[in-house]
């Protein structure tokens, strides 16, 4: 069967400035070099080329899902949502679901028969209703995200109205659960997205646990009935809600009415009156009404104020009047008043907004009584005094008031600190582990540390069952309960357990690690005490924690990966050019070898003697060269796998080289080999068995690089406490950079072309060398030629030894 495909490589070559290409979603014929069409286009666009294409929406990858549900087909057919995220523009081609089955009968988009079973089947109307609707959705949120973009880039803070989002403002838990239910029946009607939002001033800092526990349920039971739910800090609650409303283009606030007294309303001013005057949103504020249904009454806000708050204030007022009875003989009245200031300051400081206002309001009353005269009574012999009382009151209010607040905000920018450093400690901790289990130590660690609780991180097993990896195993000491809310967790990739929805009994509380393709574990805590927990803040962080976890573990995965990925490419190369290598030098001795057996016995009466014994030096020769190619691979092994040990012991060099030599004889024939080793070299510490592997190899390297009757010249001394020994040729030498590489295994440099040789012996000279503690270098003689250095260490003072100089002959071989 003959099929067509679009042709990859014939249009790259013609290189239109644009392509209309049909069926994004299209999977290509076998053999093609992608396997999708939207492959192909990806590479149409890197190389330039513009393209117009088509796509269904039943195709996009994140809707399959939701297609499956409606239809009850799964898409195999499908396109990233990258793809349609890189599209310059996208452009929606509707038509009524009965126009569209009308072309069906039509036979205008199948054949007869396939047109009827599919208007029966996937292309149902209701199927075509449910379709149109998700590609309006998936072109406004296009739209949407264009619109947005444009708002940025221009800096227009106002918002466009053009979808509605709904943004509720909770504050005083009385109102907050009427609020939220209000919201949700409005965005209903609307069919908008809404928000709950808190702001946490720093005042809120004291109010009671029942209180910021109240807020906290009512966040979640905005969740339970779809809402986002967002918690914010901010000095003013106005200007917070503003800039949130700003930034997400909200179009409606929904507000409770203020439950203030009328005189605080007048003076401070109403949140609902500033947030209509400095915006030009919608703003709904709610009558107060009975909140009817089975949600619990929110807590008092009681004051929470040690009596010995009180006690302090009172003693600090005491304090400034025996400070100014001493001070009232030298003093003004003016001046004993600045000192009742001080006092106030110093409790607001301390103590907070209403114990000031209490100290300013003892401090005039004690300043009147003791220091104003008449003295000891509380009447005023001058009523100028009295402006002086109420202006010291007021200044005293004000004071105490603005010194509370700063107290208050330096609390909440601590509390901050605190925060971000532990949150900055962790990412730094997390960032120098270098594997998994130190990524869940450090991170279990530093959870117990920051939250005061038992901590413990699961990850699954081959069967996708969870189990503890690092931290406290009594975390689920109690049974098998509280390991079935982490597998749910796992499961589902939502949080369970204490303060959720799901599965509240359980004493911990589990978050999932997600990471960017899946869930990586469970994050398990169990807190010493559940009150800090319900801090949304804290709960944050706690989530913040999870998150950078689970980063951790996902970089550690894939930098396991690509180690992986890395070796198996390592091997899958060192293969490659092992065979390469390799193949070439062990069929050349065997076909010697073959050839030369094979006329030995069939030809053995006819042959000459000396023809026989010619045969049989082939047989021998070609199977010591095959001999020392399978021994080069041998110790190759051995250097990769770490076996290869010196056995130090005290040796003579010149010995260990000339055994090389000798060694050497039938290959290097007539070549000339000039030495130069001082007599007085010492003993030198080495494994004479691998050094003389190491010059016979480096020797023999020099005899197949340098043309014959070219000498090869060694040479030794002594470099403080280091051998430097050389062996070098009048050859080619080396290309430029080719020094840095010859070392390599399998590495054959341009000068090897034609020669035999497997490109092992070099990286066998690098792996003893090492393994004396030294090392080997490759450079070019300046008159022409290589020299190889091996340097090894001299550890230890050598034995005394009386030498015999070299004779002429072995020094010129």
């Amino acid at each position: 069967m003959r099929l067509h495909e679009f042709d990859l490589d014939a249009a790259l070559t013609r290189r239109p400035a644009l392509i209309l290409l049909d069926e994004l979603a299209h999977t290509n014929v076998p053999g093609s070099r992608h396997l999708k069409r939207w492959q192909d286009v990806e590479e149409l666009l890197a190389a330039g080329i513009e393209v117009y294409t088509t796509l269904n929406v039943q195709h996009v990858e994140s809707l399959v899902d939701v297609v499956s549900e409606i239809t009850g087909v799964t898409m195999r057919e499908t396109v990233p949502d990258s793809i349609l995220e890189r599209a310059d523009e996208i452009e929606l081609v509707d038509l009524p679901p009965d126009d569209l089955l009308q072309r069906f009968r039509e036979g205008k988009v199948y054949v007869p028969e396939r047109a009827e079973w599919a208007t029966e089947n996937f292309f149902r109307k209701g199927n075509l209703i449910a379709l149109r609707e998700l590609a309006l959705r998936q072109t406004a949120q296009r739209v949407d995200a264009q619109m947005e973009f444009y708002r940025r880039t221009k800096g227009i803070a106002a918002p466009w109205g053009v979808r509605e989002r709904i943004l509720v403002c909770v504050g005083e838990p009385a109102q907050g659960v009427r609020l939220v239910r209000a919201a949700r029946r409005l965005a209903a009607s609307l069919k908008a997205d809404w928000i709950v939002l808190h702001v946490e001033t720093p005042g809120q800092l004291s109010q009671s646990r029942a209180v910021r526990d109240y807020v906290v349920d009512v966040l979640g039971f905005a969740a339970e009935l779809g809402a986002e739910t967002e918690v914010i800090s901010g000095l003013s609650v106005r200007d917070e809600i503003l800039a949130f409303a700003r930034a997400r283009n909200v179009t409606r606030l929904v507000l409770g009415r203020s439950r203030h007294p009328r005189w605080r309303e007048l003076l401070a001013g109403s949140l609902a009156a500033e947030l209509m005057r400095r915006t030009d949103l919608d703003v709904w504020v709610l009558r107060e009404d009975a909140d009817a249904g089975t949600r619990p009454a929110p807590p008092p806000m009681p004051v929470e104020v040690s009596w010995r708050v009180w006690v302090g204030t009172a003693s600090l007022v005491a304090l400034c009047s025996g400070l100014a009875a001493l001070m009232q003989h030298q003093f003004d009245l003016s001046n004993l008043a600045m000192v009742y200031l001080l006092g106030v300051v110093v409790t607001a400081i301390a103590f907070g907004r209403g114990p000031a206002i209490v100290a300013a309001v003892l401090s005039v009353g004690t300043f009147d009584f003791f220091f104003v005269p008449p003295r000891y009574t509380f009447r005023v012999s001058d009523t100028q005094y009295l402006v002086t009382f109420a202006v010291m009151l007021l200044v005293a209010a004000v004071i105490g008031t603005l010194t509370a607040r700063l107290r208050e905000q330096l609390e909440s920018a601590r509390l901050r600190e605190r925060r971000t450093a532990a949150l900055y400690r962790l990412s730094h901790e997390l960032a120098a582990c270098a594997s998994a289990r130190d990524v869940l130590g450090v991170a279990v660690d530093r959870i117990a540390e920051v939250f005061d609780g038992r901590t413990a991180i699961l990850l699954p097993d081959e069967h996708d069952r969870v189990a503890v990896s690092a931290g406290d195993v009594g975390l689920f000491g109690g049974g098998e309960h509280e390991r079935a809310v982490a597998q749910w967790t796992f499961g589902n990739a939502q949080p369970a357990g204490l303060g959720t929805p799901t599965l509240p009994a359980a004493r911990g509380l589990h978050l999932p690690l997600v990471g960017s393709e899946r869930v990586l574990g469970v994050l398990s805590f169990q807190p010493a005490d559940q009150g800090p927990l319900r801090d949304p803040d804290r709960l944050r962080l706690l989530q913040a924690f999870a998150s950078q976890t689970a980063i951790a573990l996902e970089r550690c995965e894939l930098a396991e990966a690509a180690e992986r990925a890395r070796t198996q490419a390592e091997a899958e190369r060192t293969r490659s050019a092992l065979l390469s290598s390799v193949s070439h030098d062990l069929r050349t001795p065997l076909a010697a070898i073959t050839g030369a057996a094979t006329s030995l016995r069939d030809d053995d009466a006819r042959l000459q003697p000396a023809t026989r014994h010619e045969l049989a030096e082939t047989i021998s020769h070609e199977a010591q060269r095959l001999n020392r190619l399978i021994g080069d691979l041998l110790d190759m092994t051995r250097v990769e796998s770490g076996a290869l040990r010196a056995r130090k012991a005290w040796h003579s060099l010149e010995e260990v080289v000339g055994a090389a030599l000798v060694r050497l004889e039938p290959t290097l024939g007539d070549r000339p080999v000039r030495l130069s080793i001082p007599g007085d070299l010492p003993l030198v510490p080495l494994d004479d068995v691998l050094f003389e592997q190491l010059v016979a190899n480096l020797v023999e390297n020099a005899h197949k690089y340098s043309a014959a009757g070219q000498s090869i010249e060694i040479s030794a001394a002594l470099r403080d406490r280091w051998l430097e020994f050389q062996v070098a040729d009048r050859g080619p030498g080396f290309a430029p950079g080719e020094e840095q590489h010859v070392f390599e295994k399998f590495y054959r440099g341009a000068a090897a072309s034609g020669r035999p040789g497997a490109g092992l012996g070099l990286a066998i000279c690098r792996g003893i060398a090492e393994a004396h503690g030294g090392r080997i270098e490759a450079a070019n003689r300046p008159e022409g030629g290589a020299v190889f250095t091996v340097w090894l260490p001299l550890e230890g003072e050598p034995p005394a030894v009386e030498r015999e100089p070299l004779d002429a002959a072995a020094a010129d071989s």
